[in-house]
This record gives structure tokens, sequence and C-alpha cells, in this order.
């Protein structure tokens, strides 16, 4: 429907929010580029996720709509609750805050490439005004390869927790051990580059989910 009525109403640019986590696939060569897309996936979030970037193609190719998408590597940063269904960085603060053990689902040595939100909305902007970015899909990650198990560790050390980590059985639905894409496209074609470290990013995140905890008790069901 967004993809129709920005046609019928000729707006200047569509960027699209894909997820880097989907159309790779769990079995993708690493560093992730944009030139791989896999047809054996795993959940209906990553199908949805290929099937809108097809869409885009299309409505790119056959109606010219100035479309460009943009590959997401997990997103944090402060303004995310956690939750049962949240992502893993404020999941794992808020029970440390709790000084509570973190709960690693798998063995620790499972990678993920997080970036923070600041350096998303950068990517997601320029992709809104260069030219250069229509009609084709672009990784905006950190380009950085982090362990979970090492992501306890920071938000530990930085929050004083000492309950230390659980480990869990591993999700039956994630498949994906391992994540790190290449910016390199992104970078050439509009300018993109992340600033953010991630020790400072989670702290960020740690700071904020400090300020708002009372609205955070109040609102989530983790």
């Amino acid at each position: 429907k967004i993809l129709q009525y920005s046609h019928l109403t000729g707006v200047d640019r569509v960027v699209f929010a894909s997820s880097g986590c989907s159309v790779y696939g769990s079995h993708a060569p690493l560093p992730l580029k944009e030139d791989f897309v896999s047809l054996h996936l795993d959940t209906p979030y990553q199908i949805t996720k290929l099937l809108g970037e097809l869409y885009c193609n299309f409505f790119y190719n056959h109606y010219g709509l100035p479309v460009a998408i943009a590959r997401y590597f997990n997103v944090y940063g402060p303004g995310e609750i956690p939750g049962a269904y949240r992502n893993v960085i404020p999941n794992f603060i808020w029970s440390a805050l709790h000084k509570k053990p973190l709960v690693i689902t798998g063995t620790g040595e499972e990678t993920r490439d997080f970036t923070f939100v600041d350096d998303i909305v950068d990517g997601t902007l320029r992709l809104g005004a260069f030219k250069e970015a229509m009609g084709d899909a672009f990784n905006l990650a950190s380009e950085k390869e982090t362990k979970i198990a090492d992501i306890a560790g920071i938000i530990n050390e930085i929050t004083g927790n000492t309950g230390g980590v659980q480990f869990g059985v591993r999700r039956d639905w994630d498949k994906i051990t391992r994540r790190r894409a290449s910016i390199e496209k992104a970078n050439r074609v509009i300018g993109y580059s992340p600033k953010t470290e991630t020790k400072d990013g989670i702290k960020k995140v740690c700071d904020w989910i400090k300020q708002n905890s009372s609205r955070i008790e109040t609102s989530s069901k983790f």
C-alpha cells in the first residue's frame, strides 16, 4: 500500500526498512554483501522482509518509483524498553540493573553486527537524499562482529552487576550463529560511516533505561 500510494502521489523517495538479519539467511558467506540473498529462510519475518524488497524492486523497475532499500543490522539505542520480544541489549541491561544473571540462549559465541541507532538514522537519511541510492539495497551496520558473551560482559561491567551469566537452550527458530556485514558499498555510494563504538552505545542505553526505569516498570511485561 505504501508503494502504491507513493507512486500515485509522486513522492520524492521511499526508503524501505529491510533487515540484514533476514534476507541473507543462515548460511551466507561473511562479510555479508548486498549482491547475495537467500531463498532458504527460517521465519515468516525473514520472508516478508525479502518480499518487501522484491516489491520495491518491482515498483522501481516498472513505475520508476524512487526507492532505496536499507538493510539494518541489530539496531540498538535509547528508547527501546526491555520485554519478552525485545532485543538482547535492553533485556540484558534491565536484568543487570536488577542484579540478575544475564540469560544467554546458546553458547555465547554467537555473533551479531550491533549498530547504534544514531548511525542507522544517519544512513537512512542519506538513502533518502542521494540519487545514487535509488533502485538499490545497502547494508547499514557497524561492520563489527561482536559475541553475545562479550555484550553480556560489557553490560555487567558498566552496571556493576555481580549476577554473571546463565546459559539457556538456543531458541529453535534462531539458526544464525554469526553476523558481520560489509558496509563498503554504503560508504562508497552514500558516504555512510558509523561513528559509535559498541561500549559507548551501550552506556547511552544504560543511562536512558536508568532515567526511565519507573516508566518501564509500569509498561514492560519483561
